[in-house]
């Protein structure tokens, strides 16, 4: 890995030099066996910035990794009514590591609520029991009814 880097950055250098002495796209993409686009595209960042190095990026840092996020979203898969505190509580029983300089991640639910947010997992638990509405009743009801004399308590179970 380490010998990729360092020829991606001799290469990097010598697109400057090539630029820098009058050659064409067309050459140095010829000599550094290169497609014309890519050269172009180097050599316009080496214009721009003086530099091919790769550039930071901007915004803040991810708090969780994405092996992180895949490992909450699993869990809230299997069990729906799993809340954002539990999940809290669970990545700090696992210790998860951020940084170098962090072995223990102090984490907030409004974290854990964004990720969740990210991968489309809104604040959504599984009922244990449907809601009934009037019209729900009124058909129960007339379900009942029309099962005659067969049995009071069946009525009363269905209104419930």
């Amino acid at each position: 890995m380490e010998n990729q880097r360092k020829s991606a950055k001799n290469s990097d250098l010598f697109f400057g030099d090539l630029h820098k002495s009058g050659s064409s796209l067309g050459e140095i993409s010829k000599r550094l066996k290169v497609p014309r686009s890519s050269a172009q595209t180097i050599v316009r960042k080496y214009k721009h910035q003086g530099t091919t190095q790769p550039s930071y990026r901007s915004g803040r840092r991810l708090v969780l990794s994405s092996r992180v996020e895949r490992t909450l979203v699993r869990k809230l898969q299997i069990n729906p009514r799993t809340t954002a505190t539990d999940l809290v509580n669970m990545l700090e029983e696992t210790g998860t590591k951020v940084s170098i300089y962090t072995v223990k991640l102090i984490l907030y639910i409004s974290t854990v609520k964004r990720v969740l947010y990210r991968h489309n997992l809104k604040s959504c638990s599984a009922r244990k029991k449907p809601l009934l509405q009037n019209r729900h009743k009124k058909a129960r009801l007339r379900f009942a009814t029309a099962q005659g004399d067969k049995d009071h308590t069946l009525e009363k179970c269905l209104l419930v």
